[in-house]
């Protein structure tokens, strides 16, 4: 059975803030990424489709370097929101985040078939910014080391539309 995350910070996106491609619960279309707490660790897991291929048999890197990207936003928010006093599933709007930068370094090809787990660790590096260090597994073995620096998302990305 595949692991997975019970409670994800994407759930608690606002609707109008939920539209990422890669973890917005409200883009059916999407990957619909999911991050959680495991212990001090964020956690996403992924299933990658057969769709999602680069080469027969090896994940397509743009998946993984989405996948490094919102886990480092939803990272990110997880961590904002529990400085906050709040959880993921406790009724509470969670703070969105955009990337400032994000770095992806494959470190093995990763293989299709198997969930791909994303584990990082949060660091506040500012108020506003927070840099994610994550691991990307695959069979228990590190494929991927990304980082990702992400800013709490301006007031002028209020729905325009």
């Amino acid at each position: 059975m595949m692991e997975e995350v019970k409670y994800a910070i994407q759930d608690d996106y606002p609707n109008d803030f939920a539209h990422c491609y890669g973890c917005g619960h409200q883009n059916k279309d999407g990957h619909l990424f999911r991050t959680g707490w495991k212990g001090d660790q964020s956690i996403t897991i992924y299933q990658p489709e057969p769709k999602h291929t680069a080469i027969p048999g090896f994940v397509y890197g743009g998946l993984i370097a989405s996948l490094v990207d919102c886990h480092g936003t939803g990272s990110a928010a997880l961590f904002l929101h529990r400085k906050n006093g709040h959880e993921p599933g406790d009724g509470e709007p969670a703070p969105r985040f955009v990337t400032a930068s994000l770095h992806v370094d494959y470190l093995k090809p990763t293989p299709q078939g198997v969930p791909l787990k994303a584990v990082g660790d949060i660091e506040e590096i500012h108020p506003k910014k927070f840099k994610v260090t994550t691991n990307v597994y695959a069979n228990d073995e590190v494929v991927v080391k990304g980082e990702v620096v992400a800013a709490v998302m301006p007031d002028t990305f209020a729905n325009k539309g």
